[in-house]
């Protein structure tokens, strides 16, 4: 993993699973980084209940402690932020 990346694309997609015998929707969270020398890094892939902001702020904590120091561009869709 690298410490800078150019860009992160992030997103989540649901699917209906079954589970203990009833059908649930579950989230797989997955994140792309882009090095500065423009490689494609899978950083993450969790498997969650649903999409929220405070799931989303446990990815970044992970990547920041994981190594990540900057990114230039994060690429999300639909969730709004709030500042922190």
């Amino acid at each position: 993993m690298d410490s800078i990346y150019s860009f992160i694309f992030m997103d989540a997609m649901h699917y209906k699973v079954r589970e203990d015998k009833q059908i649930v929707v579950k989230a797989a969270y997955v994140g792309v980084g882009v090095t500065l020398d423009g490689h494609k890094e899978v950083l993450l892939i969790w498997i969650g209940a649903n999409e929220s902001s405070k799931f989303w702020l446990s990815v970044l904590n992970d990547l920041k402690n994981r190594g990540v120091q900057n990114v230039l561009i994060f690429c999300v869709d639909g969730l709004a932020l709030r500042k922190l």
